[in-house]
């Protein structure tokens, strides 16, 4: 059974898009019929990056442009959203109708050992550059509130996992401005959060032995992260037996992330959607 094309000829524009979940983000909503922006950061990520736009291109009948602006660059929000303008305007028309501010730092680091240079870089990126990206989309931004924004929050803003200063810090920024948005895009855009638990990203691997033995007590109360034999992979497997529960896939996070962009989304905005297999149970 073919995937519903329910984003047919819309714009998506998603931050972070060549790794990972930013990827899985930007095939999310290709594989339902979006045009992708995919926005990532280096030079080192420049063939990464052509490859999806290629695939996706390719296997979904849509257009992909991949789009290197390092958002931790103030500059480079306003260069992302020209880059997207100067690929897509059609008969002077241009539109942004979705934008999934994805691009972060994550890094674990306890408070005694903060490093005053990296907790700036986790702001500016984390904070700033999503701030500076609506600043800069606003004009192209729809007039009949059709717009979806969803900014990728954390379930550690709720759940208060050591180590976390400088993260769940700006994530609970992001999260307070996603309904301060809520209120001043209301004719544009709905926006909303959602606040990813572990997810498969890798970065489970190079997590410090304090922050992931935090992680098992957490895990051993979500409902959904008992490890299934049989239906996870090995590598899940693996990871869950870790981290004491398995972590979301990829497709299972960034589905939420596109339920929050349907059109029959559009009476929710300034929420905070959990996407944490029952970790976070928010409201």
């Amino acid at each position: 059974m073919s995937t519903p094309r329910v984003f047919e000829g819309k714009l998506a524009i998603v931050t972070g898009a060549s790794r990972s979940f930013g990827a899985a983000l930007a095939t999310h909503f290709a594989s339902r019929g979006a045009n992708v922006v995919i926005n990532y950061a280096t030079s080192a990520s420049d063939a990464r990056a052509r490859d999806l736009a290629t695939k996706l291109s390719t296997e979904h009948n849509i257009t992909a442009l991949a789009v290197r602006a390092d958002l931790l660059n103030a500059s480079a929000p306003q260069a992302l959203i020209d880059a997207a303008k100067a690929h897509f305007t059609k008969n002077g028309r241009f539109q942004i109708d979705i934008l999934i501010n994805n691009a972060a730092i994550v890094n674990a680091q306890p408070i005694n050992e903060l490093d005053i240079d990296l907790f700036q870089q986790t702001f500016d990126l984390n904070v700033r550059a999503p701030a500076l990206l609506i600043k800069a989309a606003f004009p192209y931004l729809p007039t009949d509130r059709s717009g979806r924004i969803v900014n990728i929050s954390s379930a550690t803003t709720t759940w208060g996992l050591i180590q976390q200063t400088s993260y769940a810090g700006t994530k609970g920024a992001i999260e307070a401005m996603t309904r301060v948005w809520a209120r001043e895009l209301a004719e544009r855009a709905t926006v909303n959060a959602v606040s990813p638990g572990p997810m498969d990203t890798g970065l489970l691997n190079g997590l410090p032995d304090e922050p992931r033995e935090a992680l098992r007590l957490y895990n051993a109360l979500i409902p959904l992260a008992r490890e299934r034999p049989g239906v996870d992979t090995p590598e899940m497997l693996r990871l869950a037996g870790e981290i004491g529960g398995r972590p979301g896939t990829l497709e299972e996070v960034a589905g939420i992330v596109g339920v929050a962009c349907l059109p029959e989304s559009g009476w929710m905005t300034g929420n905070q959607l959990s996407a944490s297999g029952g970790g976070a149970f928010v409201r």
